[in-house]
């Protein structure tokens, strides 16, 4: 399943940036809590690079990861001194490194058919097995119960250039979302028009924090990053190699 093409992921980053620019202060002084002040950092789902901007700006080397073409061409304009790869997360070689994050949800969406949650548990102990003792991981995801009803939500945003309409429907017995969504992006004097369908399995937080636990991470949950607050049902994730 594609996800993130050329018109979208421009939407993304010109109306949705916000999150990555709003978290980074954050993200930046979890790091320098635990002691990281330089060293690389590997940004999973990396979309169009803003959080791998603010750490090529704060010092850090940068190795971002995503698997929409369009999204890696929009970072690579935004931080050219960072390196950036087009691949699933899952099929990333990891190598050795002070921290690892994916903000925005990366780990919930399924363009990789192979991402179920056997496949993202193995993933955590590779993690685990690149960073250097005392580095961190940090990320976050969205939980069932996001929508508060079984009729799907209808939502809409416009720009300068751009306009978006999202249909988003959550199946609670299988506990995966569904954002259906049509894009109409200016080319010229028209719009053009297109449409993604992004599905995304929901994580039980806890779940999750107790296979880190058992891989050896000394855990801490977030509500937030720094003062910037993650959205409803979701859950940050600090987790840091002993």
């Amino acid at each position: 399943m594609a996800g993130y093409k050329d018109d979208l992921a421009y939407i993304h980053d010109v109306g949705f940036g916000d999150f990555a620019k709003q978290a980074a202060p954050g993200l930046l002084e979890i790091l320098r809590q635990n002691g990281i002040i330089a060293g690389l950092v590997i940004d999973l789902g990396c979309g169009s690079g803003i959080w791998a901007h603010e750490l090529v700006e704060a010092g850090y080397e940068v190795l971002g990861v995503d698997i929409s073409a369009a999204m890696i061409k929009l970072a690579r304009k935004r931080a050219s001194q960072a390196r950036f790869v087009k691949k699933s997360f899952l099929k990333m070689r990891l190598p050795q490194c002070a921290a690892v994050t994916a903000i925005g949800e990366c780990f919930n969406y399924l363009f990789d058919k192979n991402n179920n949650k056997k496949a993202l548990f193995r993933f955590f102990s590779r993690v685990y097995e690149a960073l250097t003792p005392g580095g961190v991981f940090i990320f976050d995801v969205v939980g069932p119960g996001l929508m508060s009803g079984s009729r799907p939500c209808l939502r809409h945003s416009i720009g300068k250039d751009w306009a978006i309409l999202v249909q988003v429907e959550e199946d609670s017995r299988t506990h995966v979302l569904t954002r259906r969504m049509t894009t109409f992006r200016r080319v010229g004097r028209l719009y053009r028009r297109a449409e993604e369908v992004h599905r995304c399995r929901l994580y039980e937080g806890s779940e999750l924090a107790g296979k880190l636990r058992r891989l050896g991470f000394k855990l801490r949950l977030l509500r937030g990053y720094g003062t910037f607050r993650l959205y409803k049902n979701r859950v940050g994730f600090v987790a840091r190699k002993a």
